[in-house]
C-alpha cells in the first residue's frame, strides 16, 4: 500500500492550478482538428462543467464578468467540454472555420 505523506495529501476532485500559469514553453494544440466554442452565450449557467471536467485546465472563470473564458493554447480538442456542458451552450466546430486555425501552417516541415 502506498502511503501519501499529510503535508502532499490533496482533497479528491479538486483542480490544481499550475504554478506558472500559462506556460508559454508547453502550448499543446497544435494537432487539433476541432474546437470547442461557445455557441449560445446566453444559455451558460456558470455550472463549470466545462473547468472541471477539462483534463488540459483550458477553462477558466472570470468571476468579475460572469463568464468562462477557453485557451486555445492548451486545447487538445477532445471536446469534453462539450459533452459535459448542462445547457447545451458549448458546439465544436472545424479547427480550420476560424481565423488562425492551428492546422494552418505557415512553412511546411
Amino acid at each position: 500500500m502506498f502511503i501519501v505523506p499529510k503535508e502532499r495529501e490533496v482533497p479528491q476532485g479538486v483542480v490544481i492550478p499550475s504554478p506558472v500559469k500559462d506556460n508559454r514553453e508547453m502550448i499543446t494544440s497544435n494537432w487539433r482538428s476541432k474546437r470547442p466554442y461557445m455557441k449560445y452565450l446566453d444559455k451558460c449557467n456558470l455550472c463549470r462543467n466545462c473547468y472541471i471536467f477539462c483534463p488540459d485546465g483550458c477553462w477558466t472563470v472570470d468571476e468579475e464578468n460572469e463568464v468562462v473564458v477557453w485557451n486555445a493554447d492548451f486545447c487538445k480538442g477532445c471536446l469534453i467540454c462539450v459533452t459535459e456542458c448542462s445547457a447545451k451552450a458549448l458546439d465544436a466546430a472545424d479547427e480550420l472555420d476560424f481565423d488562425g486555425g492551428v492546422i494552418r501552417l505557415e512553412k511546411s516541415f
